[in-house]
């Protein structure tokens, strides 16, 4: 593990420090428009949903939170996890790239 992390690390210190800072500027640009692009949909809520939710005791209320919370957990765990081994196979991938180049020289 330790050989492994140590590749990372030279991989990342052999890209520039420019490229660095413009990936993270595009990705913090990404989550911003893809946050303000789903505002719209919150609007979206049945107005017969909303009344009768609104209509039900405090008791009711956390209730449906605490439901609407445990049906959005595990789609957004699959995707957590499907990121992950995304991101971790598109690394493995680039470190093995960089030894064969590396090798062929």
């Amino acid at each position: 593990m330790r050989k492994f992390s140590a590749k990372i690390a030279k991989a990342l210190r052999s890209s520039s420090g420019r490229e660095a800072v413009r990936s993270v500027f595009f990705t913090i640009l990404l989550a911003l428009v893809l946050g303000l692009s789903v505002a719209p949909a919150l609007a979206q809520g049945c107005a017969m949903c909303y009344a009768t939710a609104k209509a039900t005791p405090k008791d009711g209320q956390l209730a449906l939170n605490r439901a609407i919370l445990v049906m959005i957990l595990p789609p957004i765990g699959a995707i957590t996890l499907g990121v992950r081994a995304a991101i971790r196979y598109s690394k493995k991938r680039d470190l093995e790239k960089l030894e064969k180049d590396e090798n062929s020289l």
